[in-house]
This record gives structure tokens, sequence and C-alpha cells, in this order.
């Protein structure tokens, strides 16, 4: 197989550090590509520099160290980088999906790095499939799929959270609190079933499985063992782990508002460990600030409208 080097140019980024740079709201500024994991490797929007061209879109960024080392995407718009970043620009016509697919190849070698090996040395000279070895099903990918998903359902600018209005309000008092039910992988049967697990991603999809749904959708999952207080929307009926309690809503709960509560679950994660778990009666206890209006009943259309506002909500249905 070729190398990284025989399938593209590899260049060392710009080594630029975030602190020296003027940060921008994205619509005004440049791309800042870090070691970063998630978000496309993108850690901020900053102003264009007067003496330092921005590398062009249609590159692949990889991170060479650190705790993201292998983390590579494509960039398609123009960017600058930061320490330990290499910038690969493809030496053959290659599509937006086959690019996508050696953004795997690469990140797949994570294995091979640690704190101790990075791969500044070594990058150039991983072997990867050639482009007459792309397996066919990459091209049948439908890479625009999601285009325009990040839009917002409204214009309108975000407005400030206000949270020092906020009142504090028991979990108990909104939701009727479930345990799931333990299922190990030995017993679990093939199917289309969601089921979900004290996990972080995925949206807490561990597996899908042809047991019966034990839990309704449009209700929310926290995790109060693993990954403690994760928590995530489940718009269709699924199974979960007995480490995940389920929360099903006393009030007519809409997606968005489904989202608005889950965030701010997440938010309480500080509080707890493995030592302190969020099991069912704690979390029937504790509380959550939220807005409320003046006559002391949960503010809904707040919620709804703050995150009709923000990007990606335009996907969301109710």
């Amino acid at each position: 197989m070729p190398r990284v080097d025989e399938l593209f140019d590899v260049q060392y980024g710009h080594s630029l550090e975030l602190n020296r740079l003027e940060l921008t709201a994205p619509a005004d500024g440049i791309r800042f590509i870090s070691r970063k994991m998630r978000d496309n490797g993108i850690a901020a929007y900053v102003r264009r520099l007067s003496d330092v061209e921005p590398n062009p879109g249609g590159q692949l960024t990889c991170a060479l160290s650190g705790n993201g080392v292998l983390s590579t995407f494509i960039q398609e718009q123009p960017y600058y980088t930061a320490f330990h970043v290499a910038c690969l620009t493809p030496k053959f016509d290659l599509t937006t999906a086959q690019l996508l697919y050696y953004c795997q190849c690469i990140r797949a070698n994570r294995y091979r790095y640690s704190y101790g090996r990075q791969a500044n040395r070594t990058l150039a000279q991983l072997e990867l499939p050639g482009p007459t070895e792309i397996p066919r099903y990459v091209d049948c990918i439908d890479v625009e799929r999601y285009s325009g998903a990040d839009a917002p359902r409204t214009e309108s600018p975000t407005p400030p959270l206000g949270v020092t209005f906020w009142q504090p309000v028991q979990l108990a008092s909104l939701f009727d609190i479930r345990k799931g039910k333990r299922l190990t992988r030995a017993h679990m049967l093939p199917g289309a079933v969601p089921f979900i697990g004290a996990i972080d991603r995925n949206n807490g999809v561990a597996a899908t499985v042809g047991q019966a749904a034990l839990h309704e959708g449009n209700t929310i999952t926290v995790n109060y063992n693993g990954s403690v207080a994760e928590a995530f929307y489940q718009p269709v009926p699924f199974g979960c782990s007995d480490d995940v309690n389920v929360l099903y809503p006393r009030f007519d709960m809409t997606p968005a508002v489904a989202l608005f509560f889950a965030t701010l679950i997440r938010h309480e994660k500080y509080r707890f460990n493995y030592a302190r778990k969020w099991h069912l009666e704690r979390m029937a206890k504790s509380t959550l600030r939220l807005p409320v209006k003046a006559s002391g009943d949960l503010d809904l259309a707040f919620m709804e409208n703050y995150i009709a506002m923000l990007p990606f909500s335009s996907v969301l249905e109710g």
C-alpha cells in the first residue's frame, strides 16, 4: 500500500498561538484549527492576519500529538492552525467522500500513538489504501445529505439566558423518573430497537437489539453511573441499561424543550463521580434552575424559542 506522503503533500501548519490572535464571529473570521478531536478541529474563528496567508480549503488537517492525535478532518474553507497540526494536500483528484474515507483511514492508526509517541515524524510513513483500493461503497455515499442542517429554525438573534431570574425546581415535580433494566451483551438479540447505555456519545445508543422496547419515546435518558449525568433526548421507543434513568415528562415536552433540559442536566455533572452516583432517589430530590413565569409555571415558550434560534434547530420536529 502507498504511504501518506505518496498520496498527499504533507506540510506543517502555521503553529500560531490562539491567545495572540483576535477572536471574531464565524461569519467574519478565519477558522483556527487545533488538535481537537471534535468540531472538525475548529477551536475558534479569528481575524485574518495581514502577514500570514491562510491555507486554502480542500486540504486535510491532522493532529500530530495530544489526546486527539491523528484526528483528521477536511477543511473546506481557508484556515489557520495551531502547533502540531499537519496539512495534507491530495496529489490526486479525490471526491469529498473519498477524502472523508482517507480521514477515517488515518484516524484508524491512533492506536499506534500515545502521549509518549507523537506522529510528527511518522505520519508521512503510514500506509493507506491507494485510490484504486477505495471500496465501492464510498462513492455511493451522499455527502450532501445533511447540507443545510446547521441552520437555525428562526433567524432571530439568540437572546441572553438571563439565568439570574431563574428558579430552582425539583426534578420529581417535572418528571416521572424510572430506572432502566439490565441486558447483557450475551443476551442481546439482533434487531433495530435502540438500547441506551451509560456512555457519553451517539445519543447514548450503545447497541440496537431485538428485544421489545421498554420505554416510550419523547423522554430523556440520564446516566446515573458510568458517564454520570450525560443526558439525551430519545425520540423513539427504546430499552436502556440499569445504569440509566428515564425521565417521563409531566408536561407537554417538545424535542426543543427536551434538548434545553438535557443541556441543563449535563451541567450538573460536576456534582457526581464514581463514589457519588446520581441514583434514582437522589435524582428525584435534585433541583434544576429553570426559566419560570411570574405565575410560577415553567416558561416552556422561552425554552422552545431559545433552542429555535440555535444552529441545527431547523432539523427538529414539533
